[in-house]
């Protein structure tokens, strides 16, 4: 049991700081071992409960109710995280999202005829390799405004889903690819967002959005020198294979951006090695076309400690992916790749407001940190349900 006595922040109460002490507790609490089969009880050390004494209990326990519905979704990305590739691909993973109907998410399925007739050659020409079919899920949490004016218009949040990444015909070097189950982060964090707002009964609308592959060598598998036409019409020569991730966003977020017309998009990748080479661990990297979805998004992550660094994009950059052979190609020159990388998924978003965050530093964690276990971080779902919160709530 702990006494919360004395107030360190005079805009904290001694409610509101007992029940961040009990959000942190639990989120350091998480573990996986479900394919631990020999461990005894005494080999899993694990926190049941916590007692917090303090003034106000009525109002932590309010605010603790919606932090609970957070980790809720922050566990539900790390569980989907550790899961092995074998177990967790595309038809599985969009079945996980699908369990979000019961919090009251519509949830829409998207299989490959339907995406083929919606003209998603980019994507699909990702997954052409795997003997798993590609998915694409689609989420709608409408908590907000009804009607079809300005103030119900949606926010939109797209995530990349590899499922496993072995790089296609430009295959990966062996050591290390068994990290690449993590390579559908960013659609972890989109679904964990959805559990967590829905969970918390968030009042806004909002529509997530997964493109589902594996990537993998094979028959059928995609050719580097190939071009696929995408579903915006762009055509794309894909030059790498092992630059896939932006190829299924691109037509995500076309998608995204035609059916739904919202107010912002933001997605998030494991997208490239480069942003490791920049960033490490400590930060995500961020890239946008608008000032003011940055400076929110930067905020946001300053104050649940999920740190963000904006880069530069710019027509210098934007040129470096220009094709001799079809309107872009997927992969710039030696420099820069992170951010030729966010000048690719640019073309796909129009005018509307748009961030990219790429997240493939700060996904794993290799070691123990206060509030996350070494593993799946859900590095992203606290900061965009803050985004949410602080900017976006009717």
């Amino acid at each position: 049991a702990i006494a919360i006595d004395a107030v360190a922040d005079a805009k904290l109460s001694a409610g509101d700081i007992a029940a961040e002490i009990a959000f942190g507790a639990n989120l350091r609490s998480y573990r996986f071992d479900k394919y631990k089969t020999k461990l005894k009880p005494a080999d899993k050390p694990s926190l049941k409960a916590v007692s917090l004494h303090c003034a106000g209990f009525a109002n932590a326990r309010k605010k603790y109710a919606g932090l609970g519905k957070v980790a809720d979704g922050v566990f539900f990305t790390r569980d989907l995280l550790s899961e092995p590739p074998n177990v967790l691909y595309p038809d599985t993973l969009a079945k996980q999202a699908k369990t979000l109907e019961k919090l009251g998410v519509k949830v829409q399925i998207l299989n490959e005829a339907q995406m083929r007739k919606l003209g998603m050659g980019a994507l699909l020409g990702v997954g052409q390799g795997s003997i798993r079919e590609s998915r694409m899920v689609v989420m709608q949490w409408n908590g907000g405004p009804k009607g079809k004016g300005k103030a119900a218009q949606p926010i939109a949040f797209i995530g990349k889903g590899v499922t496993f990444d072995t790089g296609g015909i430009s295959i990966k070097p062996s050591a290390g690819m068994e990290d690449m189950k993590w390579d559908m982060g960013g659609s972890g964090v989109v679904i964990g967002l959805m559990k967590a707002l829905a969970g918390r009964k968030a009042k806004v609308n909002v529509v997530g959005v997964v493109g589902l592959v594996e990537n993998m060598p094979g028959g059928n598998a995609q050719r580097p020198g190939d071009i696929v036409t995408s579903m915006s019409g762009q055509t794309i020569e894909v030059l790498n294979t092992d630059a896939e991730g932006r190829l299924v966003l691109a037509d995500a977020l076309h998608y995204t951006n035609e059916r739904f017309k919202p107010k912002f998009m933001v997605n998030l990748a494991t997208l490239t090695g480069a942003i490791i080479v920049s960033l490490g661990s400590h930060h995500a990297g961020l890239f946008s076309n608008n000032d003011q979805l940055s400076e929110r998004l930067t905020k946001a992550g300053l104050d649940v400690e999920e740190k963000l660094w904006r880069l530069p994009l710019t027509d210098a950059y934007d040129k470096m992916i220009n094709s001799q052979a079809a309107d872009m190609q997927n992969i710039g020159g030696r420099g820069a790749g992170s951010i030729t990388a966010a000048q690719f998924l640019q073309r796909f978003v129009g005018k509307t407001p748009w961030a990219h965050l790429d997240i493939a530093g700060v996904t794993w964690s290799k070691a123990d940190a206060p509030t996350v276990p070494k593993g799946g971080t859900a590095f992203g779902v606290r900061l965009l349900d803050r985004l949410v919160a602080n900017n976006y709530e009717s």
